[in-house]
């Protein structure tokens, strides 16, 4: 899968993570970030890409580790928010900041349109 800064891509990110989930369910194994991330890099999936997109994933102002286990993304949208965004930031070599979130979030809709809408930058008053 080619991997891109852009809602389509984000889209089908969306969606490959609900089915690795129910596939790695279907295969006993545990839904973790080093499980989807062997499962979709395979071989370029090393130790040290692992501990790149754990690093850049903060999850309750922790770093994830790549053995914890995740919940649904349609239950629990902005910890995978937060992991696709390390993944895209880590796979195409930018920062976080560059990853189009509005985007992220629209894509997220647009996979789980029965969910609520996330959108984590809105402004607070």
């Amino acid at each position: 899968m080619e991997i891109s800064n852009n809602q389509a891509c984000f889209v089908q990110l969306w969606l490959r993570l609900e089915r690795t989930r129910q596939m790695l369910a279907g295969q006993y194994k545990r839904f973790c970030i080093r499980n989807v991330l062997k499962s979709w890099f395979g071989p370029l999936a090393t130790d040290d890409f692992i501990w790149e997109v754990c690093h850049h994933t903060i999850v309750d102002d922790e770093w994830a580790c790549g053995n914890d286990m995740l919940k649904p993304p349609s239950l629990y949208p902005r910890k995978h928010r937060e992991f696709l965004r390390a993944i895209v930031a880590v796979s195409l070599g930018i920062t976080l900041r560059k990853v189009d979130l509005k985007a992220l979030d629209a894509a997220y809709s647009e996979a789980f349109p029965n969910s609520t809408p996330i959108n984590v930058n809105k402004k607070k008053r």
